[in-house]
């Protein structure tokens, strides 16, 4: 199993640490398998210049391959309508955080919980805190960070890479899941 070291040294994740994403099938593989999965978009999508494109642009097409619905934190929702993209629904990134925690909750479309949560553009400070909630209150509920950069707390993080390797992952998931 391979491993990897937090993208901030100094926290200390526990003895429980997310899965390292050596292959992006494996992410395609979890997405295929859920019932409900949901991708949570951060600020830091439409400020991430990789490749030609910017982070959101990779985040609109990984929800268009399976009907993913995003959840667009922060002010971030305007710059999906801005692409054409009106699926997005919009709320703070914390509010969604304690959602995915209340056994009570019914999604964001009242059909029942969600069982995979994928994360991309979030500041990495706050991505740690969340995934660390979500570890341990989220019941039953699998989490993947997108980002480049390894996160812990999340059940499934790629290890922390370069840019060119990123964006060859993210357009394999995309590929793979059916997309463009």
């Amino acid at each position: 199993m391979a491993t990897a070291e937090p993208w901030q040294k100094a926290e200390i994740s526990g003895p429980t640490k997310a899965l390292v994403i050596t292959k992006p099938e494996v992410v395609v593989a979890l997405v295929k398998r859920a019932k409900r999965p949901l991708l949570i978009v951060g600020h830091e999508a439409a400020e991430i210049e990789i490749g030609d494109n910017i982070l959101l642009d990779f985040a609109i097409r990984i929800s268009a391959t399976g009907k993913i619905p995003i959840v667009a934190t922060a002010h971030i929702v305007g710059e999906f309508a801005k692409k054409g993209f009106q699926a997005a629904l919009s709320m703070p990134v914390m509010d969604i955080a304690n959602r995915l925690v209340d056994s009570e909750w019914k999604g964001l479309d009242g059909n029942g919980r969600y069982d995979l949560v994928m994360f991309i553009g979030i500041p990495y400070y706050m991505e740690w805190l969340i995934f660390s909630g979500l570890k341990h209150f989220g019941q039953n509920l699998k989490t993947i960070s997108l980002d480049s950069h390894y996160h812990p707390h999340a059940s499934w993080s790629f290890p922390n890479m370069s840019e060119k390797d990123w964006v060859q992952n993210l357009e394999i998931i995309i590929s793979k899941l059916g997309g463009e």
